[in-house]
Formats: C-alpha cells, sequence, structure tokens
C-alpha cells in the first residue's frame, strides 16, 4: 500500500495551527515583501503627492516642515504598538484577531468592521487620487481641479475601470501580486530620489526658512481647500490630515502574516521599517516641493493642482512630463496592495463567521490560493462608497478617522491587559516601553479623529457616527447571540 507523505509543517505553520487555522493562504512572502507591502501602500507618491494641497494650502511650508514630522513620529509610535501584538498573534485580519483575544468577541468585531471599512475607504481614496491626479497630469483637467471628468459620474466610472484591474491581477494569485509589490517598493524610493535630485537642480533659489514658515493659505489663497480663518494654529493642526492619511496603510504587513515567512519577525518589522522609511522620504521629497517652488503664494493658490504647477514651473516639459507619469504608476500599484490587504482582512473576518456570507468570501480558490470572492467584494465597496462622499478631502478623512481607530482599539486592550491577561509574547516586543507607547497612541488618535471632522469634512462626523451606530445597533440586536470570534478565545469577556 502507498501512503502519500504529509506536506512539511514549518514553524510558521505549527503557530498558525496553534491559534486555530488551517495553512490555507500561500505562504511566500519573505521580509522584504511583507515590508514593500506596507510601503508600497503608504506610497508617499501617492497620499503625500495627492494630499499635498491638504497641509500646503494650510500654512504653507511649515505645514511639511513642522507638521509631518509630528504626525509621523506619532505615527511610529503607533506602529511600534502594534508591532508588538503582530509578533505574538501573526494572523491575516492581524487586528481584529488581537482585539478579540485581548477584549472578547465584542471588540474583535467591532475592530474588524472599523478595519476593514477603513482598508475599504482608503482604497477608494488612493484610486481617486489617482484618477483625478492622472487627469490632472494629462492636461485633461485644469491645475485647479475644474474638468467634467472629475464630476461624480464620470469619476466612478474611472474608478470602476482602475479598481476592476487592480483586482483582476490580485485575482491571478499572490505571485503576481508580490513581484509587483517588490517592484513598487523600489519604484517609490527611485522615483522619490530623482524628484528630489532634479527638483533641486532645476530650483530657481533654495531658502530653508520656509519649512519653518507660517503663511495662512485659507479660502481663495489656498485654493479654497480649507475655510476662511485667521487662527494659524487651527490651520497648522488642520494640515495634520496629510501625513495622518499618507502614513496609513502599514497594517498591510499584518494582514499578510499568513502568507509571510518567519512572519514573528518579519511582520512587526515591516509595519515599523515601512512607516519610517516612508516618513523620512515623504519628508525630503515634499520639503523638496516647497524649496523648490518659484512662487509660493501662486502655488498654494493652485489648491488641489498645487505640486503639480510646482513640478512643471520648475523643471523642463519632458522631465516634469516623465517623473509625473511615474507618480501615477506608484500610484496605482499603491492602489493594487491595498486590495491586497483588504481582501486577507475580509477574508480573515469571514473566515470566523463575521461577515455577511461569510461561506462564500471566506472561500479559497484551490488553483490560485486567493480568496476570489473577498478580493471582488472589496473592490466594487471602494466604488460604490465614492458615489455616496466624492469630496475627496472627506474620503481621506474618512479612512483615516476609521484606520486610526482600528489601530488603536487593539493597543488599548493590550495596555490594559498587559501583565494581567495578555501575557503572549512574540520575538518581537517593548518590555515596559510597550504600555506608555500605547497610551501616547491612544491620545493622540482622539486628536486626529477632530481633526478629521473639521469644516469643509463635516461630513466625516456623520458617516462614522452614523457607522457607529449601526454597529451598537447590529451587535445589541443578535450579532452578540452568534459571533463567537476566533477559536480558543474566552467567550465570556464581551462588550
Amino acid at each position: 500500500m502507498n501512503i502519500t507523505p504529509e506536506p512539511p509543517v514549518d514553524d510558521d505553520t505549527r503557530r498558525l495551527h496553534a491559534m486555530g487555522y488551517r495553512q490555507e493562504l500561500e505562504r511566500r512572502l519573505g521580509g522584504f515583501s511583507n515590508f514593500a507591502l506596507s510601503l508600497s501602500i503608504i506610497c508617499v507618491l501617492a497620499g503625500g503627492v495627492t494630499s499635498f494641497h491638504l497641509g500646503y494650502s494650510a500654512t504653507g511650508g511649515a505645514a511639511i516642515g513642522l507638521g509631518w514630522p509630528v504626525v509621523c513620529a506619532f505615527a511610529v509610535i503607533v506602529a511600534a504598538a502594534m508591532g508588538q501584538l503582530a509578533s505574538a498573534y501573526p494572523t491575516a485580519g492581524g487586528l481584529y484577531h488581537w482585539a478579540a483575544i485581548l477584549g472578547g468577541p465584542g471588540w474583535g468585531w467591532i475592530v474588524a468592521w472599523f478595519n476593514l471599512a477603513g482598508l475599504v475607504t482608503v482604497l477608494a481614496a488612493i484610486n481617486v487620487g489617482m484618477y483625478r491626479f492622472a487627469l490632472i497630469v494629462s492636461g485633461l483637467a485644469e491645475q485647479t481641479g475644474a474638468s467634467p471628468l472629475l464630476e461624480p459620474t464620470f469619476q466612478a466610472c474611472g474608478l470602476a475601470l482602475v479598481t476592476g484591474s487592480q483586482a483582476a491581477i490580485n485575482h491571478l494569485g499572490i505571485g503576481l501580486t508580490a513581484r509587483l509589490t517588490d517592484f513598487s517598493g523600489y519604484w517609490i524610493l527611485a522615483v522619490s530620489a530623482l524628484l528630489v535630485v532634479c527638483l533641486l537642480a532645476f530650483a530657481p533659489g533654495i531658502d530653508p526658512a520656509r519649512l519653518v514658515t507660517f503663511a495662512n493659505h485659507a479660502g481663495s489663497a489656498g485654493g479654497d481647500v480649507w475655510p476662511v480663518t485667521q487662527n494659524l494654529a487651527y490651520l497648522f493642526l488642520l494640515g495634520f490630515l496629510l501625513p495622518a492619511y499618507t502614513i496609513t496603510g502599514f497594517d498591510a504587513s499584518a494582514h499578510a502574516a499568513e502568507e509571510t515567512n518567519h512572519a514573528e519577525i518579519n511582520v512587526p518589522r515591516g509595519i515599523v521599517r515601512s512607516v519610517i522609511v516612508s516618513g523620512i522620504v515623504g519628508w525630503i521629497l515634499l520639503s523638496t516641493v516647497v524649496l523648490a517652488a518659484p512662487n509660493p503664494s501662486a502655488a498654494a493658490a493652485r489648491g488641489e493642482g498645487a505640486l503639480v504647477a510646482i513640478v512643471r514651473d520648475v523643471l523642463p516639459r519632458y522631465l516634469a512630463g516623465g517623473l509625473l507619469g511615474g507618480i501615477v504608476l506608484a500610484q496605482y500599484l499603491c492602489g493594487l496592495a491595498t486590495l491586497t490587504s483588504a481582501s486577507r482582512m475580509a477574508y480573515a473576518f469571514a473566515r470566523d463567521g463575521g461577515l455577511p456570507a461569510s461561506h462564500r468570501l471566506r472561500s479559497i480558490c484551490p488553483r490560485r490560493k486567493t480568496p476570489i470572492n473577498a478580493i471582488w467584494v472589496v473592490a466594487v465597496a471602494s466604488v460604490l462608497f465614492t458615489l455616496n462622499t466624492p469630496v475627496y478631502s472627506t474620503i481621506t478623512a474618512v479612512c483615516t478617522i476609521l484606520l486610526y481607530i482600528s489601530y488603536v482599539l487593539p493597543t488599548a486592550l493590550g495596555a490594559w491587559a498587559h501583565g494581567r491577561s495578555l501575557r503572549t509574547t512574540g520575538p518581537w516586543n517593548l518590555g515596559p516601553w510597550y504600555r506608555p507607547l500605547a497610551v501616547t497612541s491612544v491620545i493622540g488618535c482622539l486628536g486626529l479623529i477632530l481633526i478629521g471632522m473639521q469644516p469643509p469634512n463635516e461630513r466625516a462626523a456623520w458617516v462614522i457616527g452614523g457607522f457607529v451606530l449601526v454597529l451598537m445597533i447590529a451587535w445589541r440586536g443578535g450579532v452578540r447571540h452568534h459571533f463567537k470570534g476566533p477559536p480558543g478565545i474566552p467567550l465570556d469577556r464581551s462588550t
């Protein structure tokens, strides 16, 4: 009798089995690929470029020179605290899993919905930003952002084509996606470096004082990005939305944990390194743009087209066109990586029965080892969201708030349980620094929520508030009676 030998079980698979899950996804990402996935989603050439006006049209160069480092330092703290939990519980859908273990099924369910909604809306924000940026770069829209093609109906059709192509690539398997995200990591760094060198070489003059100079660009002086106000401190805080939105998506490393080798080490490293590298590269890049601007006030008045205007005013036409085209490609790959992350979150949540039609969303294609249904549902949901909230700044505010809440809730639960019920640690941990960093994360997140709901983004408050209300009604209305969360958690610990 011939006996087919069992496939070898490595430490990653054994650890996953111990947490109650089978190895269904294909584990082929190395440390760099895991890092590149988060780096590609953060992508300073996406959020940093398409949201440049959110900072520059607030307080000018100071929003970049001073505001960017402040928010990036906060993001590093959030990432470090997340990294400790990722090392202890390296699973797809990581944040949801951590919250359920630390606080019970109810907290896990809430975090899962915040994170999934954040990923869907950030995919929408990335692709809306790319679509609008590409139209401005191509000349099909004016640098002020005026064009019929930017109307909601045309925008939705363009987004459907972009997002559909990203879903098709994800559909083909993690192998192709990994190669593209690896390329994206190198591409982001190469294009950023080339843009910095060219802007410095062709700049009419360099005045470092611009990076610490506050200017009031509210109202028409900043292309009507922000409402008129004389309060510079208030405007400076509004400009935090630029780095806060840009430095999101680093949870992708956690969502790809079940596809990453040596996940206990490579996942937390991917989370933290992607934030640090993106923060440094983004600050250098955007600071260079500020320094190179021939006329800072005129650039700010362009509003959404400010960065494109500066690049075109400084560089020769052929060089500006090539670099701006390279930025559009980076933005497309950013959306591709985001869809990968969001689909893994949907798959992980559905695997534990947390989503409607979970039995379909948790299915894995036997041939391609990818959650095909989850991929396409996430893609469709992101396009539909833009129909309800087509304003770009509001989309960025909503996704930033949703994601940072999902980042901070498990961290807060970990701080509460640290040294008591939280006894599992991985090889990557902060020791006694975990609790103070977790508390700092919570305080900073509350500040970002307030900033993200200020005019003209008042609708963000209604979106977030309505979302929370629906979650509360659904949980109390019956979900709590049948949702048990990940396998092996204590069922009496629930919200």
